[in-house]
């Protein structure tokens, strides 16, 4: 195979981690530039949901925190066997290559942030139910996760359905 076939087998999962690493990284550029402060707060709904500036150590919901030295290293790991498996790997389908691209997007907008600045950038703050600030690296990993069981559900439903016309 040719590099460009190489890359266009898998075309959506290198679209999706592009588009996701650039939202990622555009809006934590954003943040820095208009939140200076750690814990500098813009409300867009008060008391709802609010663009709060936080340094986050560790990893979801800062668990391990002041573990930005392995995490970084994880995030690169990652990273690398993503790539590599949509590089080497065989044609994945759309509902994969979506999901491992938005877990890519994710690995590597929060890997860059941890090799940059020692911690991750949140910001996207949900003060109605208390939740942990986070940011669109995060939000990229969990629709990863949520693209990757859907093409289970999807592969388990063909096979039953398969599976019963025989």
């Amino acid at each position: 195979m040719d590099l460009r076939q190489d890359l266009l087998k898998n075309r959506w999962f290198w679209l999706v981690a592009l588009l996701g690493l650039v939202l990622d990284q555009l809006t934590k550029t954003i943040v820095l530039q208009t939140l200076p402060a750690v814990g500098d707060t813009f409300p867009l709904w008060p008391s709802v949901f609010h663009f709060t500036y936080v340094r986050n150590t560790g990893a979801a919901f800062s668990i391990f925190t002041d573990g930005v030295y392995w995490l970084r290293w994880l995030s690169l790991a990652v990273s690398i066997g993503l790539m590599a498996l949509a590089w080497f790997g065989d044609r994945q389908t759309v509902s994969e290559q979506w999901g491992y691209g938005f877990i890519l997007a994710g690995a590597m907008g929060n890997g860059i942030d941890r090799f940059l600045f020692g911690y991750v950038v949140d910001f996207l703050d949900f003060r109605l139910i208390n939740f942990p600030v986070f940011n669109i690296a995060d939000v990229c990993i969990n629709l990863g996760i949520a693209c990757l069981f859907l093409n289970i559900f999807l592969s388990y439903r063909s096979a039953s359905t398969d599976s019963s016309t025989k």
